[in-house]
């Protein structure tokens, strides 16, 4: 029997339907109503989950990138600063999670203990590893403890890495997505036959997040059997933002869960019958029994 990890109430693993989500990452750029609003497109669009990024900028952020000018819409700034100018504070929070309520549930990547602390205040059905955070251990661990479903991202992390981090989060309640961490990612490092190779080595439910532009990837991803298809979602391409050129906006998200709910109908069960409808084209076109 596969292994299966239950969200929301739902069986993930196997051929049961794929759960679809919606990356909203920091692709509101720090405005609550634009959240707000990616959300209920998201889910108009056929999301199952929204996911948002938490972090404590000073914590999470590399020393040597902090003081990293950059240019923004705010006028120029360290890269820090930039983080920080993108986070909600806890007021905002808690709005959120307020206003989310019956548009779509939501949950996070946090990158650091206190972001786990105040994601844990709102109650999300799952938890996410970051592909940046697969080797912070004292994280994982902490993430671990909650007893909550975990699904973590393996961008940018080889075979050993991967292995230290399953040994920490163990394999119950655990579901792997397969990930090249570019932005966006070429198609010739998508490399999907990792899935199978993740699911074969690790004995738990695979599934695959996309930074690639466009959906086939992520219906490439749910034939091949992704039990999670997480996709960056945004209201503008264009918009200021590294994620925003790898982000699906809401026609192009919503093609892409329509062709994955096609073909979970088309993969049908595997056993070969003949179907009524077949019957009457079976005896005008069969000469011999």
């Amino acid at each position: 029997m596969p292994p299966f990890v239950e969200i929301l109430g739902q069986r993930l693993g196997g051929t049961a339907p794929c759960l679809i989500v919606a990356e909203l990452g920091a692709n509101h750029n720090g405005d609550l109503g634009t959240a707000i609003e990616m959300m209920r497109q998201a889910k108009a669009a056929g999301a199952n989950l929204a996911k948002f990024q938490m972090r404590t900028p000073r914590l999470s952020i590399p020393q040597a990138q902090q003081d990293q000018l950059r240019e923004t819409p705010w006028g120029p700034m360290s890269y820090l600063q930039y983080r920080e100018r993108l986070e909600f504070t806890q007021p905002q929070w808690d709005d959120l999670a307020d206003m989310a309520r019956g548009i779509l549930p939501w949950f996070a990547s946090p990158w650091d203990l206190p972001s786990l602390e105040r994601l844990l205040r709102y109650d999300p059905p799952c938890l996410k590893v970051a592909s940046a955070c697969l080797t912070d251990l004292e994280l994982l661990t902490a993430m671990r403890h909650t007893g909550k479903p975990i699904i973590a991202s393996t961008g940018m992390s080889d075979e050993a890495q991967i292995t230290r981090a399953v040994s920490i989060l163990g394999p119950d309640r655990l579901i792997l997505l397969h990930c090249t961490s570019t932005y966006p990612a070429p198609a010739n490092e998508l490399n999907l036959q990792v899935m199978p190779w993740l699911r074969e080595r690790f004995h738990v439910p695979v599934g695959f997040s996309g930074h690639h532009q466009g959906i086939w990837d992520g219906l490439c991803a749910a034939v091949m059997g992704a039990c999670v298809v997480e996709k960056h979602f945004t209201l503008d391409r264009t918009a200021f933002g590294t994620d925003q050129a790898a982000s699906l906006e809401p026609g192009g998200f919503a093609r892409m869960a329509r062709y994955i709910r096609r073909w979970e109908t088309a993969r049908g069960d595997g056993i070969k019958r003949v179907y009524d409808s077949e019957r009457p084209v079976m005896a005008r076109l069969r000469r011999v029994p």
